[in-house]
């Protein structure tokens, strides 16, 4: 698959759930996962999510660890007298704006020092290179 450009990118018409998965690398069934979670009343066990999504609990379980470790769900156990088991409830819409939030922030502070440094960069070496001959680019 060839990469788009960050121009093609912002020229994209995004929603909701495919600025969660932009964000945070998340394919369409993690973000059907997301979305089963959010309509949910009550956490959901992976077999839950498998059977609501008509997938395998392992492919279930992949989509709740990308969503657990981009940590937009969180895991929490319930225990009874023989044992227990885990279910998976989202973070609140407040809370996962607002990391994207703040992970936008420091993309576009790294962006901008690299632009900047691009800048520096060529601007001097264009100074140095006006009285040589053209060359190719390295």
């Amino acid at each position: 698959m060839m990469a788009t450009s960050v121009r093609e990118d912002l020229e994209r018409d995004l929603g909701c759930l495919d600025l969660l998965g932009y964000v945070h690398g998340l394919n369409e069934r993690d973000q059907m996962a997301f979305q089963l979670l959010q309509q949910a009343e009550r956490g959901l066990t992976v077999d839950d999510i498998a059977d609501r999504l008509d997938c395998e609990r392992s492919t279930a379980y992949r989509s709740i660890s990308r969503l657990h470790e981009a940590g937009v769900v969180v895991q929490e156990q319930i225990n009874y007298e023989n044992g227990g088991y885990y279910v998976y409830c989202p973070r609140t819409p407040e809370e996962i704006a607002h990391d994207m939030q703040r992970l936008l922030n420091d993309w576009y502070a790294d962006i901008g020092q690299l632009i900047q440094e691009f800048e520096d960069r060529y601007s001097r070496d264009s100074d140095d290179r006006e009285n040589q001959p053209l060359q190719s680019c390295p």
